[in-house]
């Protein structure tokens, strides 16, 4: 039976900061989620407000209106803001001081490791909780740079890569798993980032908190220990960030450690700005791709849209525009699933045809 865990999302529920609980509202291997505390949003359900669907999983206005509501103390608490900073702000270091006088463990995403904070290690020891801190990466005499081991992984590679951060990559990721998975095919992931480790993923790395001297090798590593273990028919990455931003260079570290042989590419057609860089506008979709060709060596062979913004004629708008512009299958993977996506994989690796059962998409 899964642990318990409750994760706070104060004001930024359902936004592009609140990644990490909108991920695991949706998707949850690892924790069973009770309950998210965002006082803006007090008294929904958190998949409702989502996905349109409710899962009985409320939203709570504060810690203290949580825990007399649920029947029973939760056994994690999980910070779910993902600011740019990736910082705790300084008011809410008492939310956690009380999370941990409630007795819940302290699962952290941040790149702010409470286990190097003297008043959180003090506050866990006398409370008898423990911290977790997701993006703290191993010892360097412990990481590895490239070794060339996944050129020897036949196993064909998808990355899932986007036009800029928090667009949806690790969900179309995440569901496109699924899907193959409930087609009959041995498919594995590999987490590029907190939220994917958070949800539960087997393997994977948070590759920001790692030094670029090794990110390169410890993507790698995870990608081959999933070929290892698993002996996969196909293995599915996450992207991080984009090929195109100006303050991330997480993409090209994946391209280079996985070594993908095709590649599906996640935008927001109402996306004007960058994301926590407003100051700087969205890459053209098509200059995206021709650079993810150009650095990779590898084909774009679907592309899927985040609606944000977007009524459902304006999406279906959307696909067919891409569609005829790029002459290869686009979807909205929340709305449509991933039925396109399965036919352009099998389409790029004839192999996996004989895998599971054929994929018609009308």
């Amino acid at each position: 039976m899964r642990e318990t865990a409750i994760i706070y999302c104060e004001g930024n529920f359902g936004t592009m900061d609140g990644k990490t609980a909108n991920g695991l509202v949706r998707n949850s291997k690892k924790y069973q989620i009770v309950g998210v505390v965002d006082s803006t949003k007090a008294g929904i359900d958190a998949g409702e407000y989502i996905e349109g669907q409710k899962n009985g999983i409320l939203v709570f206005s504060s810690l203290v209106h949580a825990i007399k509501s649920l029947t029973k103390v939760p056994d994690h608490f999980i910070y779910g803001i993902a600011p740019a900073d990736a910082f705790l702000k300084e008011d809410e270091r008492a939310i956690i001081f009380e999370a941990m006088e409630q007795g819940m463990n302290i699962v952290n995403p941040l790149q702010q490791f409470f286990t190097d904070d003297k008043e959180f290690v003090k506050s866990a020891a006398e409370n008898n909780v423990q911290m977790l801190d997701i993006r703290k990466p191993p010892e360097k005499a412990d990481m590895g740079i490239f070794s060339g081991k996944i050129f020897n992984v036949p196993t064909p590679v998808v990355a899932v890569l986007g036009t800029d951060g928090a667009i949806g990559k690790r969900t179309t990721s995440v569901l496109l798993v699924k899907a193959l998975i409930d087609q009959g095919y041995n498919a594995a992931f590999v987490a590029t980032g907190q939220t994917g480790l958070i949800q539960g993923a087997k393997y994977g790395v948070a590759i920001d908190a790692i030094p670029f001297q090794f990110m390169i090798g410890e993507i790698e590593k995870e990608v081959v220990k999933a070929y290892e273990n698993e002996r996969p028919d196909i293995i599915i990455i996450e992207g991080q960030g984009a090929m195109s931003h100006p303050a991330y260079i997480s993409s090209c570290g994946i391209i280079r450690g996985a070594r993908p042989g095709a590649i599906i590419v996640q935008h927001a057609p109402k996306r004007e700005n960058l994301g926590d860089f407003d100051f700087m506008k969205m890459p053209k979709l098509e200059d995206e791709i021709e650079l993810i060709e150009m650095f990779s060596k590898s084909q774009v062979i679907a592309i899927t849209i985040n609606h944000e913004n977007m009524s459902d004629n304006e999406i279906d708008t959307a696909v067919a525009e891409y569609e005829q512009q790029f002459k290869i299958p686009a979807t909205d993977v929340l709305k449509h699933g991933c039925d396109k996506l399965i036919a352009s994989i099998v389409e790029r690796y004839p192999q996996l045809s004989k895998k599971a059962k054929q994929v018609t998409v009308e």
